[in-house]
């Protein structure tokens, strides 16, 4: 097969500074599935501008982090029920002339909390920061049924007073010395171990969006 020709389909992601681990993990995937397609990490300073490179280019699908992923629901055509619910996405397919945002964060943090027994609201849920990433870790919350508290910088420094619950971080602050050891931490930086495994699972939905393929782990 010929790799990077005329055929080729690109696919990226749009960040403040852009990072290796999406590139990695979807050409792998793609390679693996001997795609004619490619992706790379773009470090941009306006969603809009990129939004409109996207329909200049002809590139048939995008991932958005911190912190476009709400600003970028300004500028496609339309909202899956996900991106919808939640108020932000991390995802764009481009169909034909139109473009849809879908969240897979969401499924990233349903799958974790579903692995935790919120038995009678014990251990209690607290979510770290307010932001668009945040926003899908509350609705997964929600779906599951389990209450949740939002600590944010009106309220920091409580975190260090939470005892025998799950602390779930969506900011980009290292905390590990803050939380108390009778927690269970959910770290969303992708430099910790929960990160890394939460950026494999939203990447994964992202792969079957971007190919009708399952992702292979």
């Amino acid at each position: 097969m010929n790799w990077i020709n005329k055929d080729t389909e690109i696919y990226c992601s749009f960040a403040k500074e852009a990072g290796n681990t999406g590139c990695q993990m979807m050409n792998t995937a793609f390679y693996y599935y001997g795609l004619n397609k490619i992706y790379k990490s773009f470090s941009v300073d306006s969603i809009e501008d990129a939004v409109h490179s996207v329909r200049t280019l002809g590139i048939k699908g995008f991932a958005i982090t911190m912190p476009y992923k709400i600003d970028v629901l300004n500028y496609v055509d339309k909202l899956d029920i996900s991106a919808s619910e939640i108020g932000a996405a991390n995802t764009v397919i481009v169909e034909g002339d139109s473009m849809c945002a879908y969240n897979t964060d969401y499924y990233a943090a349903r799958t974790l909390l579903s692995e935790i027994k919120f038995l009678n609201n014990h251990p209690k849920l607290y979510i770290l920061g307010n932001g668009g990433y945040s926003q899908a870790v509350q609705y997964s919350a929600r779906t599951l049924n389990i209450n949740y508290n939002i600590i944010t910088r009106d309220n920091w420094e409580t975190i260090s007073k939470i005892k025998n619950s799950v602390i779930y971080n969506c900011t980009p602050v290292s905390l590990t010395d803050e939380i108390h050891k009778s927690n269970r931490y959910i770290n969303s930086n992708t430099n910790s171990m929960t990160g890394k495994r939460l950026a494999t699972l939203q990447a994964s939905k992202q792969f079957e969006l971007y190919t009708n393929l399952t992702f292979p782990f």
